[in-house]
């Protein structure tokens, strides 16, 4: 009787100074929202934001200086050669691609959920690969523009073909810098969330252990 006695003791003792099994539940962790483990949540959504509001303004911008050159197709037709990068498209699908992706990054900065944050992702790619390509276009005008004002010393209407070419020089050189800046703003915001969610895997690998 004392030994069962003893025993029930220490049983009591054990429950007493820890917790059951049953009761130690893993972590869970929630993929269904984006959650950096650095602790800069905010200061990283006010900057998805604000890059995405820049995004949005490049890709305006772009299709505003498109809308203008195609509006004056009537003053420009003669001098087709000095607005090349019109007639490829670029500042309409081009600027499409860069508003639609300024917008998921505003969304993604307000709520990043992890769907959102995908999407986002995808389409930051493709805006640098567009950004790209329209940087290839641009520049090819700009090289084209060079040779087309030295004809210009053997035309009739010299003033207007010196004029056709210094505008084209500066809308080609505006849509060239933005085009820049949103390359290097699509691919900061890739690479940033290419490391959170390295950072988010491994939190999410080494949570149940730590749990445990």
């Amino acid at each position: 009787m004392a030994s069962r006695g003893d025993e029930n003791a220490e049983l009591e003792a054990a429950s007493a100074g820890g917790t059951p099994a049953s009761q130690v539940e893993p972590e869970v962790v929630n993929n269904s929202v984006y959650q950096p483990i650095n602790g800069s949540q905010n200061q990283q959504k006010e900057k998805l934001q604000a890059l995405g509001a820049v995004q949005i303004l490049n890709g305006a911008t772009i299709l505003a200086l498109g809308v203008f050159i195609g509006s004056s197709q009537s003053i420009f037709r003669p001098f087709r050669q000095f607005f090349l990068v019109f007639y490829t498209g670029y500042p309409l699908w081009g600027a499409i691609f860069f508003i639609v992706s300024g917008s998921l990054s505003v969304a993604a900065g307000r709520k990043p959920t992890r769907k959102l944050v995908e999407h986002n992702f995808g389409m930051n790619i493709a805006s640098a690969t567009i950004a790209l390509v329209g940087f290839v276009f641009v520049s090819i005008n700009l090289a084209v523009n060079k040779y087309s004002l030295k004809g210009c010393l053997s035309s009739q209407s010299l003033d207007l073909c010196i004029c056709m070419g210094v505008l084209s020089n500066g809308i080609m050189s505006l849509m060239l810098i933005l085009t820049l800046l949103e390359l290097c703003i699509n691919i900061s915001v890739s690479a940033m969330w290419c490391a959170e969610n390295k950072c988010n895997s491994r939190e999410a690998i080494s949570s149940p252990r730590n749990s445990v």
